[in-house]
């Protein structure tokens, strides 16, 4: 046994016992289904594909917490997913389920351990030299989600952080042409979904309260002659906001195999308190980042509550 030296470092011991070309890597708390591995391997026939990611879904839909976070695997993650390889820019492929190559592991000197989000460093890495990166998502891996509101924040923060990590370690690809979609599309819709609109939503959202708070005093205020055409704007826009909203989520779930449509509901209630959560971390993990404090790994409770449902 080797001392507690963090995830990248528990990888690259596992990555000098192995003896394979292609390495496959899982989370503690992943279970694949039977046929992912060989799945995730046919694709390294070509010798351009340095990793392939797999699917990666919340296999302990227990409460809402872990099911708003499987509607997110599936609305959010994996749709990103999608669209990033068809431009062939993933730059993540998850810790949970992923295959590399090992000639390219090695070429980088395995999986860096100077950030949190070492699967995401490496995927941007090989994407830098040369090679291809592939989603199969009929690869599918059940992962254990953190159940409760502490567990998945403290989960959250590490993965924003380390994503300022990784976009300040290879920020030269930014708007880099050389560098194609990586550096025209990948990066910087990282810096504009994951980011900047953190920052911009809340705003909005705070925006909107007051203007509904203000509209009500009006109302309250003068009765009869109250204008409601503003009031008429609001529900509108916010009534248009949710159906683009489920149609981008039903789009998602109906590409998602054996995916159950039961998780669609889910997404009217993930979008209050739930998003907020999620632009509250981001927001704490822009400070931390800003301040320059150290941020360690942290320890997620592991409670075997993985089973497949879909």
């Amino acid at each position: 046994t080797t001392p507690n030296g963090g995830k990248a470092a528990a990888l690259n011991r596992g990555l000098r016992q192995a003896r394979g070309d292609v390495v496959v890597a899982l989370d503690a708390d992943t279970h694949f289904e039977k046929d992912a591995i060989s799945k995730l391997v046919r694709w390294f026939e070509d010798p351009g594909v340095g990793a392939v990611a797999g699917n990666a879904k919340v296999g302990n839909r227990i409460n809402i917490i872990t099911r708003w976070q499987a509607l997110e695997y599936v609305t959010s993650q994996n749709l990103e997913r999608r669209s990033l390889a068809a431009l062939g820019c993933i730059t993540v492929v998850p810790g949970a389920i992923g295959a590399w190559r090992r000639e390219a592991l090695e070429q980088l000197s395995g999986f860096p351990v100077d950030t949190l989000a070492e699967d995401q460093d490496l995927t941007i890495a090989l994407l830098k030299v040369g090679y291809t990166v592939i989603y199969d998502s009929s690869a599918i891996g059940w992962t254990e989600a953190p159940d409760t509101i502490r567990g998945l924040a403290k989960q959250r923060f590490r993965w924003a952080f380390g994503t300022l990590q990784c976009l300040w370690k290879h920020r030269q690809v930014m708007l880099r042409p050389r560098h194609g979609a990586l550096g025209l599309i990948a990066m910087p819709q990282i810096w504009l979904f994951q980011f900047l609109l953190s920052i911009v939503a809340p705003l909005v959202d705070v925006l909107l309260i007051w203007r509904i708070a203000v509209l009500g005093l009006e109302f309250l205020q003068h009765g009869d002659q109250f204008d409601a055409d503003g009031l008429r704007k609001i529900c509108f826009y916010y009534l248009a906001f949710i159906i683009v909203d489920l149609g981008s989520a039903a789009l998602a779930l109906a590409m998602e195999r054996g995916e159950k449509w039961g998780l669609l509901p889910w997404l009217v209630l993930q979008r209050i308190g739930y998003r907020q959560l999620m632009y509250w971390i981001v927001l704490k993990a822009l400070g931390a980042a800003a301040l320059g404090p150290l941020v360690g790994w942290g320890k997620l409770e592991r409670k075997s509550t993985v089973t497949a449902v879909a």
